[in-house]
């Protein structure tokens, strides 16, 4: 070890300097924001307590369709915090976050427990949009921030952190059995304080931090993703367990410690991480500055020391090109106001204002292309409960697509992060295309639902949730890509607008719709009447069928309008799109090493005045 041989107190300081470089580091930072992402995903589990809030306050399916767009609109619609992130510390965004988040959820809780009266419909849905829109406060605050700290590696990023946001509804399911037993109140509660008190532990840690390329950095990102697929392993195992029989409260609990060590594994590799760069470090610290070594150095008989320094660069100098303060593309943008140039946007991958990204036409593509793709799977994750009791599924089994939706959600995401990124880098395999056949891949899951294929919605729940979370690292990723990294916290939240949009004509416009007029028909044909309060409910295929097979339409529409995006974007893709962070790299590296030789020179100017002194 490296303490060994020192004394105590030479030991305790190196432990306290090693701790202080773990707890500060970059790789302590990536996974706090494992922790907060695996936690930030209680919208996905909304299939999973929805029918206690239908039972409990006596709603129909549009009404509670209609609190699923606000649940979504909440959850996507990060504007606010995107902006609040451009003028503040990560630290405030995520506060703000946790407070929110704390406050719908425990609103929502008392009102479905009856500790408070029965709130009107428009209450319940600013709760739920409040409870939600917590998730967006989490995603700028961690996600943004590591993209922005980590650039080279975006999409290995992404699809890390967004694929634990898909995890975290297993994650939170297996907790949840282990303290509350199957309580779907208590559900509720637990995402209401889980989450926030995962936020505040964390608030100092997520920082915006000097970006410094290493040259191990995508292996020790692809150690992370080993464990993690461990991770949703053991999750896939224990579910099918779970399935297979019943589960003691005991048994629940060992489950649930089980997932929090594999969760809390990661940490192992940060720490060797961290030690590598602590021992090396102090390896360069010891090998400039030695403390017992003795430094002759010789003087010219003129008086000037011999050093072969180069002479350090002109600071407009970069990669040979001089230039005068600005580049002539952002002094145009300075001179002109933000309204004069919207329509002139500069290259793809340069920095794009706000305006000019959101008034693109690629974006917009991108937009339109998400809002039928996201819209049509967030209307099936949302109709999980109901669906499996339409069709005839057993309680039971309604947990257990909630479960599976939140595994391939997860893997949908690493695996659009991690093979988008290597199809890229090596075959300049562009991302949009690859968009335009994870939407195509999700009809087969909607058109499973339509038909009522036998144990269908097994097989559905693991295809839509794949395709859920396979859609958002590759959108988050088109937009840094595309428009730059200069604005990313307000793109990035204005791209996600897209799927409350999606899910509100998909799903309360369409699935909700159609849903309870087929239940009206039922009750009619039944000759019964439905009370005022009385929730209302459809049972068989034709409950969802009609919906679907328009969803799945609608879907196969944003897959063609993709291809537009693709065709637009395939010069870009088959460029070197990181070759303007390189250059920004090899640009730190140059002042790095001309900042080291005006070291070097200073002290060996001091060293030989004292040489001088001592000849006197």
């Amino acid at each position: 070890m490296v303490f060994a041989g020192s004394g105590g107190g030479s030991g305790w300081a190196n432990m306290k300097s090693l701790t202080l470089q773990v707890l500060t580091g970059r790789w302590f930072m990536v996974f706090a924001s494992f922790l907060i992402m695996s936690a930030a995903g209680a919208t996905y589990m909304f299939g999973a307590y929805s029918s206690e809030i239908k039972s409990s306050l006596g709603y129909d399916q549009t009404t509670l369709n209609l609190l699923s767009f606000f649940k979504d609109l909440g959850a996507n619609v990060g504007i606010l915090s995107g902006l609040i992130n451009e003028v503040t510390p990560p630290w405030v965004v995520l506060s703000i976050g946790a407070v929110l988040n704390f406050f719908g959820y425990f609103m929502i809780w008392l009102s479905v427990t009856k500790r408070i009266s029965k709130p009107q419909v428009w209450q319940m849905c600013l709760y739920i949009c409040v409870g939600a829109n917590s998730q967006t406060f989490a995603n700028t605050g961690a996600l943004v921030t590591c993209v922005k700290n980590f650039p080279e590696s975006r999409g290995v990023v992404l699809g890390l952190l967004k694929g634990f946001v898909g995890l975290s509804g297993a994650i939170i399911t297996q907790i949840y059995y282990a303290v509350y037993g199957n309580d779907p109140n208590s559900l509720i509660l637990l995402i209401g304080w889980l989450p926030a008190a995962i936020s505040f532990a964390f608030l100092r840690t997520i920082r915006i931090m000097k970006v410094i390329r290493q040259p191990n950095e995508l292996k020790v990102f692809y150690k992370f993703l080993y464990m993690s697929l461990g991770l949703a392993g053991f999750l896939m195992i224990i579910i099918i367990i779970e399935k297979k029989g019943q589960f003691s409260r005991s048994g629940y609990g060992g489950s649930a410690a089980a997932v929090l060590i594999l969760l809390f594994l990661p940490l192992a590799i940060v720490i060797k991480e961290e030690y590598d760069i602590w021992k090396n470090k102090n390896h360069v610290m010891n090998e400039v500055e030695p403390p017992t070594q003795l430094k002759i150095i010789t003087e010219k008989p003129n008086g000037e020391l011999d050093l072969s320094i180069p002479p350090p660069l002109p600071p407009s100098s970069i990669n040979g090109a001089v230039t005068t303060g600005l580049p002539t593309s952002q002094k145009q943008q300075r001179d002109d106001s933000c309204f004069q140039n919207v329509f002139r946007p500069p290259d793809r991958g340069e920095d794009y204002t706000i305006l000019q990204a959101l008034f693109s036409i690629d974006m917009l593509v991108l937009f339109f292309a998400t809002i039928c793709g996201v819209g049509g799977t967030l209307t099936a994750i949302d109709n999980l409960g109901q669906i499996g009791t339409s069709l005839g599924y057993p309680k039971q089994s309604i947990s257990t697509f909630v479960s599976l939706v939140s595994i391939w959600n997860y893997l949908g995401r690493v695996v659009a992060g991690f093979v988008s990124e290597i199809f890229l880098t090596k075959y300049k395999f562009p991302r949009p295309l690859m968009l335009t056949l994870i939407l195509l891949l999700s009809c087969v899951g909607h058109l499973l639902i339509a038909f009522d294929v036998p144990n269908g919605v097994y097989i559905a729940s693991i295809i839509i949730g794949f395709c859920f979370g396979a859609q958002w690292p590759l959108l988050f990723a088109i937009i840094s890509e595309v428009f730059g990294l200069k604005y990313y916290s307000t793109l990035y939240n204005f791209g996600a607008v897209a799927s409350p949009i999606g899910s509100y004509i998909l799903n309360v416009r369409v699935t909700g719709h159609l849903y309870d007029k087929e239940a009206n028909k039922q009750l009619i044909a039944a000759g019964l009447k439905r009370t005022h309060g009385e929730d209302l409910n459809c049972n068989g295929a034709e409950c969802f069928k009609l919906a679907f097979i328009i969803i799945t339409a609608v879907t196969v529409v944003g897959a063609l309008v993709s291809v537009i995006l693709v065709l637009r974007t395939r010069k870009f893709y088959s460029s070197d799109i990181y070759k303007k962070f390189k250059e920004e790299v090899k640009a730190a590296d140059m002042e790095m090493a001309v900042s080291g030789s005006g070291a070097v020179l200073s002290e060996t100017r001091r060293e030989t005045k004292i040489v001088g002194c001592n000849k006197e």
